[in-house]
């Protein structure tokens, strides 16, 4: 193919145990999956259909890495969640056959711009400035299900600077993993390499230049980076 321009890179994640890498196609997000965290943001509990929204793949920050604090913000928040990796897809899939979509499993964390946030709820406006900014998407290596099992609980846990801020465990989302990829489904067809943050637990807070967030759920590598001083 002969591009006018320099392709960008294929985003990827690491695989642990491997030399190989997962390539990213999509981001898709998971909003207000846990009851405690859809009351603390002052939201009401109801299983309404799940709330979706999507990063761009070059948001991906690695484990070790560094997410220098963005522009446009002065109240950037933390949220950890587990990430569901697909080796597959399609339209409309039925729940009962979602996990066999599933190549595996890591630990990200969804970065808020939590000001702005507030300002798009308040006057309706798209999410899109809050959630799918640079460097907005750390994940931490896929472990494959072949290794780790289909995960339907275990405790999800996030720290700053070594005190724990969040900790609860899966079986507590509103919509379970399969339920969410049944529902992505009916509105896009899911491919291969897509992944998939499936909400936060309550606990979500802010974080300044020089914090370090730790990330684990039961069976994953863990996941760690740093805020960094001012965006350019």
């Amino acid at each position: 193919m002969n591009y006018a321009l320099t392709p960008a890179k294929q985003a990827y994640l690491d695989i642990t145990g491997s030399d190989e890498k997962f390539p990213v196609r999509r981001i898709y997000c998971i909003g207000k999956n846990y009851t405690a965290h859809v009351i603390e943001m002052g939201g009401v509990v109801e299983r309404d259909p799940p709330v979706i929204f999507q990063k761009p793949n070059d948001a991906i920050v690695r484990n070790g890495g560094e997410i220098p604090y963005p522009v446009f913000t002065n109240n950037l928040h933390y949220e950890g969640e587990m990430v569901v990796a697909l080796k597959s897809g399609g339209h409309h899939i039925a729940t009962k056959d979602a996990s066999s979509h599933i190549f595996g499993y890591a630990v990200g964390l969804d970065m808020t711009r939590r000001d702005h946030q507030a300002n798009a709820l308040e006057l309706g406006l798209p999410w899109e400035v809050t959630k799918a900014f640079d460097r907005s998407a750390p994940v931490g290596p896929v472990t494959r299900v072949e290794d780790c099992g289909v995960l339907t609980s275990g405790t999800i846990r996030l720290s700053v600077n070594g005190k724990t801020k969040q900790e609860a465990d899966m079986s507590l989302m509103i919509w379970k993993t399969d339920e969410i990829i049944a529902k992505l489904s009916e509105q896009y067809e899911l491919k291969a390499g897509d992944i998939i943050m499936t909400g936060t637990p309550a606990g979500v807070g802010a974080v300044v230049s020089g914090d370090v967030i730790d990330v684990h759920v039961d069976g994953l590598e863990d996941l760690r980076v740093t805020i960094g001083g001012p965006a350019a």
